[in-house]
């Protein structure tokens, strides 16, 4: 009942004027931020642990501006799942679409970090080009439906589940020749190596490096802003990595993380800072979060 009434909320919101919409979430965003203690804490402990050089005062702001900015993106779910292609593409904008089209030649993996645009991404691409991704299956049947229903209503992307192994997907990449991987949360330690993130070892998924060379895929990075005032999102890709996949699963990994690293001081607001990032530690070490 609950994930109906979320679903049909979304759907009145995307009727709005985009201005409204944004206004609205960002205004419960901030409201959020003191309600929502628990991902509040888990925010603050992030954020020291990485950014230990900035003040508290200055990481107390980017984590209000992050809970505005998550919202905003949460309820542009749907003006992301209703709205017209063309609405769609006026307000999510490319940039640097030719390092993508550089690599289109072989399999190509889209590696996405955990912006708070990145649905905003997924949707675009596939306004125009076929791909395939792998997303969390809900355990709620109707949200699950919902979103599977929002990400493939253009018919150009094919969706698979965590649950579904690798080989699937695999297939996709070759047939389809694009991925848009997200690899950058703690899924726990299996096929996972410890790498510094911000100096914190984390447990870091090898799947980028893997699927790479099990795919024949070059990585392009891609990476999305979320513009002020209402102005949408630019989708930024960059050049496709060289020398990637180095047979280094451990140097391959840390140079994932520097890369997002790099991107996350360019636009610290945005990065998905309510994710327990530090969860899985190195055999002896104390747990991070309470």
């Amino acid at each position: 009942m609950a994930a109906r009434l979320v679903i049909n909320f979304l759907w009145l919101l995307h009727l709005l004027p985009y201005r409204g919409q944004v206004a609205l979430a960002r205004a419960l965003g901030g409201l959020l931020f003191y309600l929502a203690t628990e991902r509040r804490r888990v925010g603050e402990t992030n954020l020291r642990l990485t950014l230990p050089e900035l003040s508290d005062t200055e990481r107390r702001h980017i984590l209000k501006q992050h809970f505005r900015d998550f919202t905003q993106a949460a309820f542009e779910r749907g003006f992301l799942w209703w709205a017209s292609r063309e609405r769609l593409m006026e307000k999510i904008r490319f940039e640097g679409l030719h390092h993508w089209r550089d690599a289109a030649a072989t399999p190509t993996l889209l590696f996405a970090p955990h912006f708070v645009g990145l649905d905003a991404a997924g949707t675009r691409i596939v306004c125009e080009f076929p791909g395939a991704s792998i997303y969390s299956k809900q355990k709620n049947r109707a949200l699950d439906a919902a979103i599977r229903r929002g990400r493939e209503r253009f018919g150009n992307v094919t969706l698979f589940s965590r649950q579904d192994g690798i080989r699937p997907v695999l297939r996709a990449l070759r047939e389809v020749g694009m991925l848009y991987y997200l690899p950058d949360l703690d899924y726990g330690p299996r096929d996972a190596v410890f790498v510094p993130f911000f100096g914190v070892p984390a447990a870091t998924i090898t799947g980028l490096s893997r699927l790479a060379a099990v795919g024949g895929a070059r990585v392009v990075p891609c990476v999305t802003r979320q513009l002020p005032r209402g102005g949408g999102y630019v989708v930024r890709f960059y050049p496709a990595w060289e020398n990637f996949p180095s047979g280094d699963d451990v140097a391959d990994a840390r140079r994932m993380n520097a890369f997002i690293e790099e991107r996350v001081r360019e636009m610290p607001e945005q990065y998905f800072w309510l994710h327990k990032r530090f969860k899985t530690r190195p055999p002896g070490e104390p747990r991070i979060y309470s």
